[in-house]
């Protein structure tokens, strides 16, 4: 059930343009504020506090659909690396955020330091166009796995 004022439960009602899947537990899309190309909130559907939150269902699949959504921006950005940040205090609906780090980013301001990117870093257009090839990404690496008989 959606928690009123929660920026995360708000997200269901998101533009499918910013999404990169949505599926019964999870969801990954273009956060609002959040706007930069390559970063994206993988989110629990369900308003569920911090990582310790989560339900045996949630816990069992998060690790899939957060390798998935790194290796689809991995793919897309060719970002020689891809974060996955979760600190469960702005936000207690638990998410992370999948930012991908290009190759011109200072080492001052990689890590932790990503984030202080986000205000320069704001596109709108761009992170929604490039939402669109990570979610085709996504899909034929989900349909690569389904194809061999892997979970």
């Amino acid at each position: 059930m959606p928690a009123p004022e929660c920026l995360i439960c708000s997200m269901e009602e998101s533009d499918p343009a910013a999404r990169v899947f949505l599926d019964e537990l999870w969801a990954a899309e273009v956060a609002p504020g959040y706007e930069v190309p390559g970063w994206f909130f993988l989110r629990a559907r369900r308003h569920a506090e911090k990582l310790t939150g989560l339900d045996a269902a949630e816990t069992a699949t998060f690790g899939r659909r957060a390798h998935d959504l790194v290796s689809a921006v991995e793919q897309v950005t060719g970002a020689p690396a891809v974060y996955l940040l979760s600190f469960g205090e702005n936000y207690l609906h638990f998410h992370a955020l999948v930012a991908a780090r290009g190759e011109r980013v200072p080492p001052e301001v990689r890590g932790w330091g990503l984030l202080q990117l986000l205000a320069e870093g704001r596109d709108g257009p761009a992170a929604h166009a490039l939402a669109g090839d990570v979610r085709r990404a996504y899909e034929g690496i989900v349909r690569g796995r389904e194809h061999v008989g892997v979970g």
